[in-house]
């Protein structure tokens, strides 16, 4: 195994069994997962606050065009469909990186960005398209709170293909070590999070919207 030069050789030494993922094999490693899950909860509260504000301002549409008629399932099932299957693709990056498949995880993490980036194309069209119709963060109190709702989220996408970007930098100039694996297991785990705020977004948001027209 490559080590990093930044990494403490004590610390390996408390870890020095190879059941034990790579991520979680430097002391600094585990705490910084640790660190990660409190950040993770966190942006729970963020988010909670802003599905919060959406649902006490649903029905303020006031003479607003109505969500019902610029919504596009059709586009919208797309985007969910894109964002579960990069999900999976991370999966499948972080099961490579346990078995030491460096080519075959950086693959992996490509597919993850290239979805990532389809589905921001995607919410950018989307929202191109309902302001040509009239629906904007300043038309009423309703998509105020979507726009900054799902506007929230997708600038966490951005940020989180812009990591694995960063990360994908990193391993291919230092290897994959504990360093590199752990960033790469919590920048995964960064993804998951996006992509259950966004099973909610999809259900709360367009299919109940949808419901209770």
């Amino acid at each position: 195994m490559k080590v990093d030069n930044k990494i403490d050789p004590k610390e390996l030494d408390d870890f020095p069994g190879e059941e034990t993922p790579l991520e979680y094999q430097t002391e600094t490693g585990s705490y910084n997962i640790f660190g990660f899950w409190m950040f993770l909860g966190a942006e729970i509260v963020l988010f909670s606050t802003l599905f919060g504000t959406y649902f006490v301002l649903i029905y303020r549409t006031d003479s607003s065009i109505p969500p019902t008629e610029v919504f596009s399932m059709g586009l919208v099932l797309a985007m969910t469909f894109t964002l579960l299957t990069s999900s999976f693709t991370s999966g499948l990056a972080i099961h490579e990186m346990r078995l030491g498949n460096v080519k075959r995880m950086m693959i992996w993490i490509g597919f993850t960005l290239l979805l990532g980036l389809g589905f921001l194309g995607m919410e950018i069209y989307e929202f191109v398209e309902y302001a040509s119709e009239g629906a904007t963060l300043a038309t009423s109190a309703y998509w105020s709170s979507f726009f900054l709702l799902l506007g929230t989220h997708g600038l966490h996408v951005a940020m989180g293909v812009a990591w694995f970007i960063i990360i994908l930098i990193q391993i291919k100039m230092r290897g994959l070590n504990p360093v590199t694996a752990n960033k790469t297991f919590i920048a995964s785990l960064y993804w998951h999070f996006l992509d259950v705020i966004w099973i909610f977004i999809f259900t709360g948001v367009y299919l109940l919207r949808l419901v209770i027209a």
